[in-house]
């Protein structure tokens, strides 16, 4: 059996090794980065303090230091000049940014941040006259003017709108239909937004921002920042451009695996990062092509206790703190579901569990779908003592109010419903908080700065929470970072001058690495070229470059499915498929996951006794079970277990059949009051009996209308059959009967569908009805089987009388209605009562009750996962 490696946790291993590509990169006393950089320095006759080094992203910059520490002993060791040894300073563009001053985005500014940007969004399209589209194309807006952001922060503040007013005429040109016409709409009004934006890089285009720098070199990443290139256009002979990317070959074949799928890609990825551990190769670069694989991977490693830095997180909406805020808010919606209410009850500490599982058990047993319907039927003494404390949370947040007086209600319903302590106990809790501005102070700044739109405006409870979840949606959640990490999850671009020991690279298929990445905007290629955003042929280069710096590490393993979920083949990415001798390496690769060889051990057969558990009432769907699986009998009648029944379920068969015989039960019930009625009259009657049997499910309007539609014929089909039947000498006595009659130790119960009498040799008989929806030819089957169907026999054993009759009536939209008479249901009956007397001796004699059950008692039987009868030998 194939299991997961485990690894050994050790902190004695040097983090970056020698000989390595990337490594080398940096340190090579003649060609490498820092050898190149002093020299640059030298030739400015700049100071190391007084020199300024660029690093493409923020994690690259402890790394740069630690190896220019490096370069600089070894130079002391060979007698290098002492001012080597001072260290420059390693920056990103934007912690330089911060570095030299606050930035705070201006009311209307693009700023980056979710829940002001949004915002901002609607409100430009207001003034655009796209009202009626606000909330559908902000999102869209925020979008596309992410994309062209640091575009426009490249140009200078003064230029900005001379630039905006060259590209409009470009981009928003259209000739087409509506679609086009608001898509254009929306280009013009994103690059209107960002032209008229301040950024937080404008500090670094202001004059003085490089006083006090003799030199800055910028180490070029994979794809340059815009911004830059005004830079460097200032900076000129002080500044140098250093390529960081190396063109070194790949150091070594990597090890290929192909998985058979996700969770199969999952385990291998984890077992090479603990190999990797094992054998002191660490930190290892765990790469996120596929998010959702990631996690799955991240997860199996904390189970190993192995300590990850993950620097590419998670949605923040995907936390489970979020989903329990938005649980709330989709709760407090006046029509709320039973069970959106029920989600949230139980997420929130303020309410006792004990009381929530009684509310519970009522709304399921009610079959109450409507939360708010429901809690108003209730009289004060019925109501449950939870309903009152959550209506009034519920009822405080349904009023429409400016944002800033939500973030104010939010706040209050979250500490009234105890949700509040768990947000602010939690890292993920805290960044919600952050997120959506939730802190007093901090929703007083922030609704502050966005003027009257968020003091004056109003939202519904739908706005605010779309505006919630499209906060939570686009801010992401970075967990804290161990203190010493052996994983470091990150993009495959992070990989970039950073000299891991190890690389794994799971989902290298042709969806996750594609060797010609789609551009991730809504920005047309014409669009894309006036703009100067990187096009197919840019991004597929950029792909490359970092597919072959992954290829620089020691050991390098690459992993992809060979299948989806559903069951579609996957093949690896067109980089992998490129490598030289792809099937011999995968022929050569050997599985990570260690083989553990197992004892079988089947699982016995449960024998429950049922014996202390007496039998004092059955039914006769009761006592089928017994007949079918005596262990489903022994669960669901002797311990009483129930299958929860859904509140949000869709209507299905057994709901039409349970709603036919109710109408057939208000039909005739209200066809006893009126005596004989002519056709006309029994339709009437009849609809009215469908019109109060379709109320009594208490649905959404319209949800009943697909099976209402076939009524008329149904209607018509069983006035047809009961014209006839009459004639017969049948005449209608009962409906829904409930009926109860000794049977040796047990007393047998039932409610009958129809009782009738009928005209016979002897006088009026008992003629027992049980209306079916299924089909002609499974009705007929049960006939064939007599001593294996029992219903219409039990009938007959809850009914007084030597010889009843009884029939099956098959009502049906197709076919009409038709009546199946079982013949010598007396007989039947008597058998059957031999029958119970004897199971329930020996059930209580102790005979075990296995689980015997085939097919389609199986299927659908709520006690499959006790029997275990999937799993014996």
């Amino acid at each position: 059996m194939a299991g997961i490696a485990k690894a050994h946790s050790r902190t004695d291993s040097p983090e970056w090794p020698a000989g390595h590509p990337v490594r080398d990169r940096w340190l090579d006393p003649h060609s490498g980065l820092l050898a190149r950089l002093h020299a640059a320095m030298a030739a400015r006759a700049a100071h190391p303090s007084r020199t300024l080094v660029l690093v493409p992203y923020a994690q690259l910059m402890p790394v740069a230091a630690q190896l220019w520490a490096e370069w600089t002993a070894a130079r002391a060791r060979a007698g290098a000049a002492p001012a080597a040894a001072f260290l420059p300073r390693f920056e990103s563009l934007r912690n330089w940014a911060r570095t030299l001053g606050g930035f705070e985005p201006a009311p209307g500014d693009w700023s980056g941040e979710a829940g002001r940007d949004l915002l901002t969004a609607q409100g430009l399209l207001e003034q655009a006259g796209l009202k009626a589209l606000r909330d559908t194309l902000a999102p869209m807006l925020v979008e596309a003017a992410s994309q062209i952001a640091p575009l426009a922060a490249a140009q200078p503040p003064d230029a900005r709108a001379a630039w905006s007013a060259t590209l409009g005429p470009q981009i928003g040109f259209v000739t087409g239909g509506d679609v086009l016409a608001v898509e254009a709409a929306v280009a013009r009004i994103a690059l209107a937004w960002v032209a008229a934006s301040g950024f937080e890089t404008d500090v670094l285009l202001a004059p003085g921002a490089d006083a006090g720098l003799d030199a800055v070199v910028v180490l070029q990443g994979l794809q340059p920042e815009p911004v830059l290139a005004t830079l460097l256009a200032r900076w000129g002979e002080r500044a140098m451009v250093l390529e960081l990317a190396a063109d070194h070959a790949m150091s070594a074949s990597p090890a290929l695996h192909a998985a058979t799928d996700a969770e199969d890609e999952a385990q291998r990825a984890t077992a090479c990062v603990l190999r990797h551990i094992e054998a002191g190769r660490w930190p290892v670069a765990l790469v996120a092509n596929d998010r959702e694989l990631s996690r799955r991977v991240r997860a199996q490693l904390a189970a190993q206790r192995i300590a990850v830095r993950d620097e590419t997180g998670w949605k923040l909406s995907t936390t489970r703190v979020a989903a329990n805020l938005m649980a709330l808010l989709r709760a407090a919606v006046r029509q709320a579901g039973s069970d959106a209410v029920l989600d949230w009850l139980k997420q929130a500490p303020a309410f006792d569990a004990a009381g929530l599982r009684q509310l519970e058990r009522r709304l399921r047993q009610d079959g109450a779908r409507d939360w708010q319907r429901w809690v108003s039927a209730q009289s004060d003494d019925h109501r449950p003592a939870i309903a009152d404390p959550a209506e009034a949370i519920r009822g405080a947040l349904q009023a429409p109010r400016p944002l800033a007086l939500w973030l104010t209600a939010l706040r209050e319903a979250l500490e009234a419903s105890g949700q509040w302590a768990a947000l602010n106990a939690d890292a993920a809790g805290l960044a919600v908080v952050d997120a959506l501005h939730l802190e007093a102070a901090d929703a007083a700044a922030f609704t502050a700065a966005q003027g009257e739109r968020a003091t004056r405006g109003r939202l519904s409870l739908a706005g605010f929470t779309g505006w919630c979840d499209a906060v939570l949606e686009s801010v992401a959640y970075k967990p804290t970072h161990p203190l010493r990490e052996q994983v470091v999850l990150l993009p495959l671009s992070q990989l970039l001058g950073r000299p891991f020991q190890a690389v794994v690279l799971p989902g290298a298929d042709e969806r996750h690495l594609s060797a010609s990445p789609d551009p991730a905007d809504r920005w047309t290629p014409p669009q894309r070229e006036a703009l100067g955003l990187p096009d197919r042929e840019a991004l597929a280069r950029v792909q490359r470059r970092a597919w072959q710096q992954a290829l620089l590490a020691p050991a390098v393993d690459v992993l992809w499915r060979t299948g989806d979920a559903g069951g579609e083949t996957v093949l690896p990415s067109p980089l992998v498929q490129q490598l030289p001798h792809v099937r011999a390496a995968l022929q050569r690769t050997a599985s990570p996951l260690a083989v553990r060889e197992v004892e079988p051990a089947p699982v016995a057969r449960p024998l429950p006794n049922g014996a202390a558990l007496p039998v004092a009432k059955l039914s006769a769907s009761a006592y089928d079970d017994l007949r079918r699986c005596p262990y489903k009998f022994f669960a669901l009648r002797q311990l009483g277990l129930q299958q929860a029944d859904e509140l949000e379920a869709e209507v299905d068969k057994r709901d039409v059949g349970l709603w036919l015989h109710d109408v057939l039960s208000r039909f005739h019930l209200a066809l006893a009051e009126v005596g004989e009625a002519d056709p006309d009259a029994r339709r009437l009657l009849a609809d009215v009996a469908a019109r109060q049997a379709t109320e009594a499910l208490h649905l959404a309007p319209g949800e009943f209308m697909p099976f209402e539609a076939g009524w008329p014929r149904l209607r018509d089909g069983y006035l047809h059959w009961l014209a006839q039947h009459e004639s017969g000498g049948a005449c209608f006595e009962e409906a829904e009967a409930w009926r109860e009659a000794p049977a040796g130790s047990v007393t047998l119960v039932g409610r009958l569908d129809r009782i009738d009498r009928q005209a016979g040799e002897g006088g009026a008989v008992p003629y027992l009805i049980d209306y079916k929806t299924e089909s002609a030819q499974k009705t007929k089957d049960r006939l064939k089987r007599p001593l294996e169907d029992t219903q219409l026999a039990f009938y007959a054993a809850l009914t007084p009388g030597d010889a009843p009759r009884a029939a099956y009536v098959n009502v049906g939209e197709r076919d009409g209605t038709h009546a199946y008479p079982m013949h010598g249901v007396a007989e039947l009956r008597d058998r059957l009562l031999a029958g119970i007397t004897d199971d329930m001796a020996r059930i209580a004699a102790g005979v075990p009750l296995p689980a015997l059950g085939d097919g389609a008692v199986c299927d659908f039987c709520a006690a499959r996962g006790l029997c275990r009868k999937d799993f014996v030998a």
